[in-house]
């Protein structure tokens, strides 16, 4: 080897600058990209999630990483371009939307992502972290949790599922200056272009359909220091989507990439368009055979018209054709006609929120000029939403002054739509968490806590059914107009005789109110109710969710944990939340801290029942727990958090719904 190689060597590796990062996919293989969970390749373009009615996360990335920083503690970062055609079209129009996310990341599975949601990237925590992620989302649902402005809308994440900056989907015509919605979930192939210039820390984010030149002016310019913290040395490029039980296909069709300039353009003269066409003409044969049955529909129409009459008397002006199982299920039957009236078409105006179940709806009824949430759910089949308005059925009986009254239902081929009593005040959450305006004081949180232990006992105990909840949770308790505490939201509910046990084996409910005993045995029981109240005693006394972020190093902040460490230094009044700290004494706190962790203890046979807690929280003063549940709580309940990670860690769950 000559002598003069390898000091050429190292003035190669050392000097020269790194290579450059410049693709163009008009079509692609399984083996251009990383595809990570439910991504794959179908018919040469990437589809994101999967086509069943399940929770499905899919990601995928150029399997090179690019160079964003000279060094790990450089000022100065590098740039790049980017665009890439997307379609995005919902099996059903009316259900909730997901989109898509153009991701900068320095992993490709990032930590903490809940399974289904948040474009399969975050947690549901709004604390901001840093760590190397960014993300481009294309959104097209609206969480007012996280204040998305629309179901249609493009927004800058810096490792946050609340965007940094926001916009409609649109674009600025280059010519007229005048904005142009899009319309990102028809289904229509659309494209953006994204430029992250590193010098300014600005980032730059355009869209438009195919077929419009790329506008003059983007639609988010965001430019701020804090974009570096957000970069590591190296990152991964890519897409990633997520989706519950509703379809939702979310394709990428072309991607083009450079850090050295401008992408190269994408032809988009040949991409497939992916929606379903219709027929523009009818063939002669096409039109005899429409003709024949209209003729036949017609006459079959006059023949049975008398006894659909008498059947449309009981809907007065439902659209729907009764059919006879529907006959069976109380209570009052209400027109589709006459819920769209009351809620003004069910608008955008009157939408209270949006659930896992559908969406819920502020009404007025003509009839009576009551106020009523209208909450609409689908299913999936006949079959399964006949079951489902059998347990409603039985569960709208339910009469008890701490529980949301259903009034009635309706409902419309698959679709069923729920009419409960409207709660003013809105649920427990919004008063303790996400800085409201007006802090729920002490004895006002103790009131609502008796009021929901009192709608549960009668539930466990005082119905001819052990009705079973399943899904207790801040969110999920109403306020009434006098501020007293109501349970709503049965979707998930469950029905057994006295002494029998539930016939379900599916998990359901939410992420940190389960049970650890759900973890491994699958049917539920009043223990595991008591046990998301439970939670929910931690969390209204202490102000603090059960599961919250708290850095890129640290484990995440656990409720139940962080009690019990407090519980066994003899510090557990310090966990009481300091807004309201000073209203209270100590016993009251030491007292429903203590009833919590009780009611949360890791095995379901040392919980206390409904009837327990009951008496303990409508006591005219300060009293002690039962022996055995103190005795219980000091050496079993604090001896450690296995069994309670279980059940905080479980991703068994389906998607949270809300009245």
């Amino acid at each position: 080897m000559s002598p003069l190689f390898l000091p050429l060597l190292y003035l190669l590796l050392h000097f020269l600058p790194a290579l450059s990062l410049d693709f163009l996919f008009n079509s692609f293989n399984s083996s251009d990209l990383i595809l990570v969970d439910d991504a794959k390749i179908d018919s040469s373009v990437i589809r994101l999630t999967n086509d069943s009615n399940q929770n499905s996360i899919g990601r995928a990335f150029y399997p090179t990483q690019i160079n964003m920083k000279s060094t790990s503690n450089s000022a100065k970062i590098s740039s790049f371009s980017t665009s890439f055609v997307f379609s995005v079209y919902p099996e059903i129009s009316s259900s909730p939307g997901f989109g898509i996310a153009f991701v900068i990341s320095n992993t490709t599975s990032p930590p903490n992502a809940l399974s289904g949601q948040y474009f399969g990237l975050f947690s549901n925590s709004t604390k901001h972290s840093v760590i190397p992620l960014i993300a481009i989302e294309f959104d097209t649902g609206q969480n007012p949790e996280f204040n998305d402005p629309d179901g249609n809308h493009v927004g800058i994440d810096l490792d946050n599922i609340e965007s940094i900056i926001t916009e409609t989907a649109g674009y600025y015509d280059s010519a007229s200056g005048n904005f142009t919605p899009v319309n990102m979930r028809s289904g229509n192939n659309a494209r953006a272009w994204i430029e992250f210039d590193g010098s300014n820390m600005q980032i730059n984010v355009t869209i438009a359909p195919i077929g419009v030149n790329k506008p003059s002016k983007p639609l988010l310019s965001y430019t701020n220091p804090e974009i570096a913290d957000y970069v590591s040395d190296e990152m991964f490029v890519g897409f990633s989507a997520s989706k519950v039980t509703w379809v939702e296909i979310q394709r990428v069709l072309a991607w083009s990439f450079s850090d050295t300039g401008t992408a190269r353009d994408i032809n988009t003269t040949n991409l497939p368009n992916f929606v379903p066409k219709s027929k523009s003409s009818l063939s002669p044969g096409a039109i005899v055979g429409i003709s024949i049955a209209c003729v036949v529909v017609f006459v079959v129409f006059l023949s049975g018209f008398y006894w659909y009459w008498r059947r449309r008397r009981v809907l007065e002006g439902e659209d729907e054709e009764m059919e006879d199982w529907e006959l069976e299920f109380w209570p009052h039957r209400f027109s589709y006609e006459e819920l769209s009236q009351a809620t003004s078409g069910f608008s955008k105006e009157n939408l209270l929120g949006t659930g896992g179940f559908g969406r819920v709806y502020k009404g007025n009824l003509a009839a009576n000029n009551n106020e009523v949430a209208v909450k609409c759910v689908n299913h999936d089949s006949k079959q399964g939403l006949r079951e489902f308005m059998a347990e409603i059925s039985s569960i709208g009986r339910l009469q008890h002054k701490n529980l949301v009254p259903m009034r009635g239902w309706c409902r419309k081929g698959n679709e069923l739509l729920l009419v409960y009593d409207y709660m003013p005040n809105g649920s427990l959450n919004n008063w303790v968490f996400d800085k409201p305006k007006k802090v729920l004081d002490w004895k006002g949180r103790l009131r609502v806590l008796t009021d929901v232990a009192e709608g549960l006992n009668y539930l466990h105990h005082g119905y001819n059914e052990v009705v079973l909840h399943r899904d207790i949770k801040s969110s999920n308790i109403l306020l009434d107009g006098d501020m007293r505490g109501r349970l709503g939201d049965f979707g998930l509910a469950k029905l057994y005789q006295h002494g029998g046990v539930p016939s379900t084996t599916r998990v359901v409910g939410t992420l940190g109110y389960l049970a650890p005993e759900l973890a491994s045995l699958a049917t539920p029981t009043a223990a595991s109710d008591v046990y998301s109240f439970g939670v929910v005693i931690l969390e209204v006394v202490s102000g603090r969710r059960p599961i919250e972020a708290w850095s890129r190093e640290d484990e995440p902040f656990l409720l139940i944990d962080w009690v019990r460490e407090l519980y066994s230094e003899g510090k557990v009044s310090e966990a009481c939340d300091d807004r309201v700290k000073s209203e209270c004494e100590a016993g009251e706190i030491e007292m429903a801290l203590k009833l919590g962790l009780a009611c949360c203890h890791p095995h379901p046979q040392h919980r206390p029942s409904m009837k327990e807690i009951v008496a303990i929280l409508c006591s005219n003063v300060v009293v002690s727990l039962p022996e055995n549940v103190e005795a219980e709580l000091a050496h079993g309940g604090c001896s450690g958090s296995n069994g309670n990670n279980a059940g905080l860690s479980s991703d068994s769950t389906e998607p949270q719904s809300q009245v």
